[in-house]
């Protein structure tokens, strides 16, 4: 059984504002500075013909994570996500794929950024899923959990920074 993974945010700003804002090198660089965590870093940044694929890692340090997943996985947790995005009519649809150090397990999202009357939607749908006999589904929750925080300090993120553009 999966844990759904759902979050929707919208922003004051027009389309390619906002992907510029949500894709571009530079933004996910300063992003992953303010908010990714230990270790963060790009991996990996390819434009496409129509759109754009990028890998990112992100830790979050042992002292930080609820004590429901300290008691089932010893250490810091570094995930490794990888987002591929494309042009989709007037805006962009895209698939995001996530791993968790040492859990068994794997986060799939789709993604889209679609827009109508100056402002922008950005929506992510998907599920945890973690292989662990007994307790995967309680983790499942927990990671669920955690990436919507993640994804609402990025929606945060992001709004600052077209406030600032």
């Amino acid at each position: 059984m999966a844990s759904r993974i759902e979050h929707r945010t919208a922003f004051s700003a027009d389309v390619a504002s906002t992907w510029d804002a949500v894709s571009s090198e530079a933004a996910l660089r300063a992003r992953l500075e303010q908010i990714g965590g230990d270790d963060a870093e790009l991996l990996e940044y390819v434009t496409t013909g129509d759109g754009v694929r990028y890998k990112l890692r992100q830790g979050l340090s042992s002292d930080k994570l609820p004590s429901a997943v300290r008691t089932l996985h010893r250490g810091d947790l570094v995930v490794e996500r990888e987002q591929t995005w494309r042009a989709d009519g007037d805006g962009y649809t895209g698939l995001a794929t996530a791993s968790v150090n040492g859990v068994p397990g794997e986060i799939t999202a789709k993604t889209s950024l679609t827009g109508e009357g100056g402002r922008t939607r950005l929506t992510n749908s998907g599920e945890v899923k973690v292989r662990i006999p007994f307790v995967g589904g309680k983790l499942e929750g927990v990671i669920a959990e955690q990436v919507v925080k993640l994804l609402e300090r990025e929606a945060e993120f992001v709004a600052k920074w077209l406030a600032e553009r």
